[in-house]
């Protein structure tokens, strides 16, 4: 078990090496970052001061090196546009991102979990066509294309809800929807076919035979093992969403980390790029690394594989 731990905890060492590496040569690629701090006109000696008080005259890899460095003492560097340490500006915005993030997984849960278990108890009728529908739109539409026809429908037609920003819970409901259904549609498919995969099971078929009511088959027996895989996807869904809503925030103007890494990468905010992927990076891998640890811990076959 120790030798699976450590095994695991290198992979995600080199995931997090690999990941911090990548965005820091591509965030690069993206054009000179001191056109962007200066006045228009400004000379070439001007530019040349901004490069050097932000350390970009150095060769590229003496500045990752101190990215790395720094970023091992939790120093994310200072905003170039900001001028605000990256940190800070990260846990301003996390408050706004964890919100979002736990409407949205509780919308898509309390859909998407029902709907997965009336879909795999009524396989080929009327309510797994609905879910299989339901399914399709919420994996196939785009997010920011469903923010935008909830704001032309509910705020420019009905006038119902603000179209943007935040500070009120009916600023919630159209981000936390858009943002949600996908992740709905997610989990009603993984929650179908793990209810199909568990129904057909020999306990299952036992506990039927016994004679017990088919809700308590359904609900003690068949769910509570079909529910391990989705709590395991929900849970990395979390993550993602907190880190990764930069359209949907970006749409309604939701002041969050989606919101703090477009701006980042409009205004060519090296630090503010880096330090937000590379938090989110490490928060998903460590999710992946727990679930792993745990996953061995129940059924050794997982480790005795590895």
């Amino acid at each position: 078990m120790k030798q699976y731990i450590v095994r695991r905890i290198g992979y995600s060492l080199l995931s997090l090496f690999l990941l911090s590496l990548t965005i820091f040569v591509f965030v690069r690629l993206t054009g000179d970052p001191a056109t962007l701090l200066v006045e228009p006109g400004a000379s070439e000696a001007d530019l040349q001061a901004i490069r050097v008080q932000f350390g970009l005259d150095r060769p590229i890899w003496v500045q990752y090196w101190h990215f790395i460095a720094s970023f091992l003492t939790g120093d994310l560097g200072e905003s170039f546009y900001y001028r605000t340490p990256v940190l800070d500006l990260y846990f301003q915005r996390l408050p706004n991102s964890l919100l979002l993030a736990a409407t949205a997984m509780t919308f898509s849960l309390l859909i998407g979990i029902p709907s997965g278990i009336l879909a795999a108890v009524n396989v080929g009728k009327f309510w797994d066509s609905a879910g299989k529908v339901f399914a399709l739109l919420g994996l196939s539409m785009p997010s920011f294309w469903v923010g935008l026809v909830l704001i032309l429908f509910f705020s420019v037609y009905l006038g119902w809800l603000p179209s943007s920003g935040s500070g009120t819970v009916w600023h919630l409901i159209m981000p936390a929807f858009a943002l949600g259904w996908y992740f709905a549609a997610a989990h009603m498919r993984l929650t179908r076919s793990s209810m199909l995969e568990v129904l057909g099971s020999e306990y299952v078929k036992l506990a039927r035979l016994k004679g017990l009511p088919e809700a308590l088959v359904i609900g003690k027996h068949a769910f509570k093992n079909a529910l391990i895989p989705v709590i395991t996807l929900a849970g990395i869904n979390l993550v993602v969403m907190i880190n990764v809503a930069i359209i949907v925030e970006t749409v309604f103007a939701w002041p969050g980390i989606g919101r703090l890494l477009y701006e980042g990468i409009t205004f060519r905010d090296f630090p503010i790029v880096q330090g937000v992927v590379v938090i989110g990076g490490a928060m998903i891998v460590m999710v992946n690394l727990f679930v792993d640890i745990l996953y061995a811990l129940i059924d050794p076959r997982i480790r005795l594989e590895s």
